[in-house]
């Protein structure tokens, strides 16, 4: 059984790696994700889907303060890993910075199933992690995330009923789809060996990636829509695969983004540069 890393400066030069580089994943994600989401405000299709997808964006800023938190373990401050960070230093997945498509509410509603269904699998292998605060987090994320995928669900089955929603279902999943797959790429594959072997998490990015693909491939092909999947047979079984092939050009846990980010980068941090902030302002307490 692995030893749990119970103290932050008891932590090795491997280990500390280890844990920052998980950190930065899942609260970069979170973080960007919601974001994006903001856009959506006073624009969605009706009230209450404007106040859901608006409630979505504050759990997922909820939940990007409770990894950085976190991350202050390390010696971080608040600033120094959102709004005086070099861009190119985020390790956030590249789906969930591209831009919406104007006014295609199917775009975000397949955007945030496609997420939420790898947020599931991620926070499910992080509950017996050998770091405490990481564990004791997972429980109320994982709440919350609930309700975004069965608001996903909802409305995607209520699209894909009717000719032009599965349109532009289609049209989403086409552009989408390959971005969706980075939330399973590296940051580095020896420090991600080091977070499996460490116990911080346990399942590998490979394990979830295609645990990932035999769950919403069936699901989105249900719904008649054409998923560019990879797969292959083994004694008559269809096995999912993540190959390069899939893969977009830019990553995003590498450091290489879309164009889209620099622009979504400076507007996040245009108010706290124009005030000539050197610190955040904290309008609540930490999390427990």
């Amino acid at each position: 059984m692995t030893a749990s890393l119970e103290n932050p400066d008891d932590l090795d030069a491997r280990e500390r790696d280890a844990l920052e580089t998980l950190l930065k994943r899942l609260a970069d994600d979170e973080f960007v994700l919601a974001e994006r989401y903001t856009e959506w405000q006073v624009r969605a299709p009706s009230l209450e889907s404007d106040l859901a997808l608006s409630n979505n964006a504050q759990d997922e800023l909820g939940h990007a303060r409770l990894w950085y938190d976190v991350l202050e373990d390390l010696g971080y401050e608040e600033q120094d890993l959102v709004y005086e960070r070099d861009p190119a230093d985020f390790r956030h997945a590249t789906l969930v910075e591209l831009p919406f498509e104007e006014g295609d509410w199917a775009d975000p509603i397949l955007r945030s199933y496609l997420y939420d269904v790898a947020e599931k699998l991620r926070l499910e292998a992080l509950e017996e992690s050998t770091y405490p605060k990481i564990a004791d987090r997972v429980g109320k994320i994982q709440s919350e995330e609930e309700y975004h995928l069965e608001h996903a669900q909802s409305w995607l089955e209520r699209l894909a009923d009717g000719d032009e929603g599965h349109e532009r279902l289609q049209d989403a999943l086409d552009r989408l789809f390959p971005h969706a797959l980075t939330i399973f790429e590296p940051v580095n594959r020896d420090v991600e060996s080091d977070i499996v072997d460490l116990g911080l998490r346990d399942a590998t990015l490979e394990e979830m990636g295609e645990e990932w693909l035999s769950n919403v491939v069936p699901y989105l092909e249900s719904l008649d829509l054409d998923v560019p999947e990879s797969g292959q047979m083994d004694d008559d079984e269809f096995e999912f695969e993540v190959t390069q092939e899939m893969l977009p050009e830019e990553r995003g846990r590498d450091g290489s983004h879309t164009d889209a980010w620099v622009d979504l980068y400076d507007e996040f941090t245009h108010t706290y540069r124009e005030l000539g902030r050197s610190e955040t302002t904290k309008i609540m307490e930490k999390p427990e």
